[in-house]
């Protein structure tokens, strides 16, 4: 290997910004950086991204990183990539003109269309791709773009069309528009692509009104997608060999690499992934199926998800929204003022619910007000709401597992928040592990980059590199638990109502 190159670059495209850090040869992150940008609302439910901020977000961070270090971009040894999933754009295969902003994840545009498949499509796409037919996943967005914008139907009629989830887009622009891939972990979000095949299905692509050759190329998470042009942070012919969705990645850099082994990651969702290893499980209780990853020849490996719209986002309303807080940083101390929430109950289906409930129209709540009600126990009740919906999601994995689950690996910004942490331990009545390193979403891409150029020959030596910060045993008393969790479920029911 060539000594002058040092570092894994892992690129971390999230929701609300993008981390860039580099990893050095021994697995530790020297430099990280993250610059945000601007989320756009057209219409109520409605959420955009503009690519080119992504693309600028990326840049910036990027640059950061290399200068904290005092590095160059020829000193990267290969780039991994991890994103927002679901989340889709289109742009012209010809020129990489972008036809419309990005629709986010979040977005809640396609729920009439969602509806209106439902009763001859929801069974078939759960038995072929393991998702629920909702807004959330990309497919339904992808049909509302061919449908509602004249650009991209235009350039459909013309062959010239790509679809891409962030991932693909960050590669096109890597790679001067060279690489048109995705990995079958971020695939498996489309709503297109078949579980057991790990390829496009014809039938759900017709279904979604597209054709094939918009879609890219199906790879796998760890090995050559292609090589970079020169950018202002990499070198020209710098390989990208590393991919993976968000949430599988943090996975992945969790070693979480048997089945059985399962993590959490607060951002501005919450998900909860659990390894099924090569086993396909179908869950019988709201969660999702999914593809964890694909190692080079390796057979896929699959998890069981379940995630909640909104999680660190609340504490992100609590301060932008409400004003009850300056930084999400005062949260944690607010909440500690007072012993419990005093009755009160905050339901965040800000953006419908997800896992297990899988309803849309769902509307957030805030209930049990009193006069004695104050600011922290709106603060308390939003970071017990945050655990408490993960418990449901834990729980009902458990069903689909039959079996308890002995340790949860928790990480994301909000993993720093110890009566979080506490409170997420109580409700679900399971350790809770946080590592030294919470960025575990982007060093899950740094590990598949490296291992993608044999920098790493086994998950074993990736393993060794993990390390344990704090654990968190539960605490709370049956009686109380069921007193809690009964309280909860009464108040998720009512935000479900109509």
């Amino acid at each position: 290997m060539n000594m002058k190159k040092k570092y894994i670059m892992a690129i971390d495209q999230g929701t609300t910004g993008s981390t860039v850090l580099l990893m050095d040869q021994d697995g530790h992150v020297v430099s990280k950086s993250n610059v945000e940008y601007r989320q756009i609302y057209p219409k109520p439910g409605w959420v955009e991204h503009n690519p080119e901020d992504i693309w600028n977000s990326v840049e910036n961070a990027a640059m950061q990183s290399l200068t904290k270090v005092n590095a160059t971009g020829d000193e990267i040894m290969t780039i991994g990539i991890t994103n927002q999933r679901e989340t889709v754009l289109a742009f012209r295969k010809s020129t990489g003109e972008i036809l419309h902003n990005a629709i986010v994840w979040q977005c809640r545009r396609t729920s009439k269309m969602c509806d209106q498949l439902k009763k001859s499509w929801a069974l078939k796409i759960k038995t072929k791709t393991g998702l629920v037919l909702d807004p959330y996943f990309s497919g339904t967005k992808i049909r509302w773009l061919v449908e509602n914008v004249p650009a991209v139907k235009k350039a459909m009629q013309e062959d010239d069309l790509a679809f891409g989830n962030i991932d693909t887009f960050l590669m096109w622009r890597l790679s001067g528009g060279k690489i048109f891939a995705t990995d079958v972990s971020n695939a498996s979000r489309t709503m297109l692509m078949n579980l057991k095949t790990g390829q496009w299905d014809s039938e759900l692509v017709k279904l979604f009104k597209i054709k094939e050759s918009c879609l890219p190329e199906i790879k796998p998470s760890s090995g050559l997608f292609g090589k970079t042009t020169q950018h202002s942070f990499v070198a020209a012919n710098t390989p990208v060999t590393g991919v993976a969705g968000d949430q599988q990645s943090a996975l992945f850099g969790q070693t979480c690499f048997d089945a059985g082994d399962s993590k959490c990651t607060f951002g501005t969702g919450s998900f909860i992934l659990m390894n099924t290893g090569s086993k396909m499980l179908k869950s019988k209780s709201g969660c999702l199926t999914t593809v964890a990853w694909k190692l080079g020849d390796a057979p896929m490996q699959y998890a069981l998800e379940g995630g909640a719209f909104i999680c660190g986002a609340a504490v992100g309303w609590l301060r932008d929204g409400l004003g009850l807080i300056k930084s999400s940083d005062e949260v944690e101390g607010l909440a500690r003022q007072v012993e419990d929430t005093g009755g009160v109950e905050f339901v965040p289906a800000l953006t419908g619910l997800g896992a297990p409930h899988w309803n849309a129209e769902a509307r957030g709540q805030i209930t049990g007000l009193t006069r004695g009600s104050n600011r922290s126990h709106i603060a308390r009740a939003t970071l017990e709401a945050m655990a408490l919906q993960n418990a449901d999601i834990l729980i009902a994995m458990q069903k689909d597992l039959n079996k308890k689950m002995k340790r949860l690996r928790v990480d994301g910004g909000a993993a720093k928040n110890n009566l979080l942490m506490q409170l997420q331990a109580d409700y679900l009545q399971t350790i809770v592990d946080r590592p030294v390193q919470i960025e575990t979403t982007a060093i899950g891409a740094a590990y598949l980059a490296g291992l993608g150029i044999s920098h790493w020959k086994s998950l074993n030596e990736i393993r060794g590199i993990w390390k344990k910060d704090s654990e968190f045993k539960p605490q709370m008393k049956t009686a109380a638990l069921k007193s809690r969790r009964d309280s909860w479920t009464k108040a998720v029911k009512k935000a479900m109502q109509k």
